[in-house]
Parts: C-alpha cells; structure tokens; sequence
C-alpha cells in the first residue's frame, strides 16, 4: 500500500510540474518581443521632382 500512495504522489507531482511547464512555454511564447519591428531600410512613397 505504501508503494502505491508513493508511486501515486509521484505520479501527481509529476504531472503538475508537466502542466506548469507547458503554461510557462506558452506564456513566454505569447510575450511580446523586447525590441520593436522596425524596418532598417525606409522608402518614400513620392517620387522625387
């Protein structure tokens, strides 16, 4: 009996840290990167005169 609560606790622990794991790749990849998306190179939409 005492194997059994021990592999069922083991079991439990491991399946939260499973969870947590998965929220917390989830989150980081739905964070907004730190640097913005500016273009390096901008052109004029008016042709010069």
């Amino acid at each position: 009996m005492r194997r059994l609560l021990a592999a069922l606790t083991t079991a439990v622990i491991a399946a939260a840290l499973a969870a947590g794991t998965a929220f917390g790749i989830v989150a980081l990849l739905e964070a907004p990167p730190e640097q913005p998306n500016v273009p390096l190179i901008t052109y004029e939409t008016a042709a010069p005169r």
